[in-house]
């Protein structure tokens, strides 16, 4: 289907989760979201994603988390707000560190796992997420507290949608991803995925999808051919 309206959206991968082909994947998406440490990833993986990323002009971000290696943290849990402040802050640091040393720099934070789908509806967290990454633009669901409180402060923001994930419009308007556990909540076939990228695009920035799938690679290859094919670039939206 040809498209006459958007011009480009972006198309983003999590890296840096020792868990997919980190390389297959920047040959494909245009931002990255790289695990700073917290829920998985370390300095010569994060240094390694940045190399690459630089020499295919891919954005990085910083996809930062509760600290949950065991569960890849995406275990909901309860952090006051000041720790996570400072635990935010050590992820960005550390990756922009990494980043500055590769010649590049980091573009936007995102939460991720737990933490991203708290900070939709909790002004407490969003709100200790933005204290711990100065002024970076933001990426994340459109009508989320994240979103609001960073709009509010002058900050640059950006929404996402996710074509490997079944969404759920709430009665306040905003979409969040259905729980895990669900029926229909993880889509797997890169041809599903694919099929549901044009018209998710619609409205947001970028689109994601999951570098842990174990069709990662596949499918950001569909989804990609499938935004050229309905007349999009994919570019980086920071």
């Amino acid at each position: 289907m040809q498209r006459t309206g958007r011009l480009a959206v972006d198309l983003n991968a999590d890296l840096g989760e020792e868990v997919t082909d980190d390389d297959a994947l920047l040959a494909v998406v245009s931002s990255a979201n790289v695990a700073c440490g917290f829920h998985a990833g370390n300095p010569a993986v994060m240094r390694a994603v940045c190399e690459t990323a630089v020499e295919r002009g891919v954005r990085i971000g910083a996809q930062v988390s509760y600290w949950d290696r065991e569960g890849f943290g995406r275990r909901p849990m309860e952090v006051a707000a000041a720790t996570l402040t400072a635990q935010v802050t050590e992820q960005v640091a550390v990756l922009g560190d990494i980043a500055a040393g590769c010649g590049t720099e980091v573009s936007y934070v995102k939460p991720h796992g737990a933490l991203y789908h708290r900070v939709v509806d909790d002004d407490d967290q969003a709100a200790a997420v933005l204290a711990g990454s100065s002024d970076l633009p933001v990426l994340g669901l459109s009508g989320g507290r994240l979103l609001t409180l960073a709009a509010v402060s002058g900050r640059a923001v950006f929404t996402e949608a996710f074509p490997d994930r079944g969404h759920r419009v709430g009665a306040d308007g905003v979409r969040r991803l259905v729980p895990r556990d669900e029926p229909g909540a993880v889509l797997s076939e890169p041809e599903e995925i694919a099929a549901r990228a044009a018209g998710l695009a619609d409205g947001v920035d970028s689109l994601c999808v999951h570098g842990d799938a174990p069709t990662a690679v596949a499918a950001a290859r569909a989804v990609r051919a499938a935004l050229e094919a309905a007349g999009l670039r994919v570019r980086p939206f920071a």
